[in-house]
């Protein structure tokens, strides 16, 4: 679907685009009907009267989007994403693109934001974060022809650009490394339930424990904040099967359960071995320092943003896959204590 322009409002409201410039801009000229029919027909095909001028000229916004589903407090905790943003704005600011981001309350209001900044010129592509199952901002992308490239994959994407990793592959890599050890009794604290990169891990995470026969491994749902952490580790440590190794799936609940095992009396690594994803500064500053699945995130942010102005400029849609992420073992896992 083409950006509706003010020659589609005029043509709609059977009118000349002079009249209808009249009546966005609220110049006499046409009658208050008129004005109103006007208006109406703008509201409805996402025209803004206040990008009239852009529209006619055409031009481009110069800029890429970036709406976050998330609590803006979030952001500002959590390393990833402004790791990732930093990456994003270097490789614009390198092309003389501006990063316009906004955080959202859910997913309808992503959608409104996006056909509000097609509709008013505002971005010339965007990027996708927090892929979904049959997520409905990808059909709604497609929908308006507006240039995007989903962070995340490999599948859902329907036929938009994306740039992923392969986040199985780190999760088993990291479940043998700690059976190698010696552990049997491994949990896993997940982020949000509905993001489809926490369901390919939660997937890889069955399959792993099941091919090794660890009968007791569970996954439990979070939401990425320490709180929630917390919480999360307190119900496992407090379980009659205790697991001996927990695997965290970003560095900020993780750092929140080592506070919680520590708090409950827990030696860290000799009565419970820890793994971070998302390896950050972060991991290296609490004792004992974390072992944790890393990549370099700025890298990843500024090859999605490549693509995306590669798809800007015209070029096909591709999927293409990023670093998977590599294990660094650390003071805060070890083979668990023999009783």
């Amino acid at each position: 679907m083409k950006r509706p322009t003010i020659a589609d409002v005029a043509r709609r409201a059977g009118v000349s685009k002079g009249a209808v410039s009249y009546a966005l801009n609220g110049q006499p000229g046409v009658s208050e009907a008129t004005r109103r029919r006007i208006l109406a027909i703008a509201a409805e095909i996402g025209f803004n009267p206040s990008r009239a001028a852009r529209s006619l000229s055409g031009a481009t916004a110069d800029a890429v989007g970036l709406a976050l589903c998330r609590p803006a407090r979030t952001l500002g905790i959590e390393p990833f994403f402004m790791e990732l943003i930093s990456g994003v704005e270097a490789e614009l600011s390198a092309r003389s693109y501006a990063l316009t981001l906004q955080v959202v309350a859910d997913q309808e209001a992503e959608v409104t934001v996006y056909r509000r900044w097609w509709g008013e010129r505002r971005v010339d592509g965007v990027l996708v974060c927090d892929l979904r199952a049959d997520d409905r901002r990808v059909p709604v992308l497609e929908e308006l022809g507006l240039p995007a490239v989903v962070i995340g994959g490999p599948g859902g994407t329907g036929g938009l650009a994306s740039v992923w990793s392969d986040d199985s592959a780190a999760l088993v890599e990291t479940v043998e490394y700690l059976v190698a050890l010696g552990h049997r009794r491994i949990a896993r604290v997940g982020g949000l339930p509905a993001l489809l990169h926490t369901e390919i891990r939660t997937e890889a995470f069955v399959q792993v424990c099941r091919r090794l026969g660890l009968a007791d491994a569970v996954t439990v749902p979070s939401d990425y904040t320490g709180e929630e952490g917390a919480r999360a580790t307190r119900r496992l440590l407090s379980s009659a099967t205790r697991p001996t190794a927990v695997i965290y799936d970003n560095d900020v609940m993780a750092i929140a359960g080592l506070s919680v095992a520590q708090e409950m009396g827990l030696a860290v690594p000799g009565d419970l071995s820890i793994v971070a994803w998302d390896d950050s500064p972060l991991c290296q500053l609490v004792h004992p320092p974390l072992t944790a699945l890393g990549r370099d995130i700025p890298a990843y942010g500024a090859h999605a943003a490549r693509q995306l102005l590669a798809v800007i400029g015209g070029s096909p849609a591709s999927r293409v896959q990023d670093e998977t992420a590599h294990l660094t073992p650390r003071g805060s896992t070890a083979p668990p204590r023999t009783n």
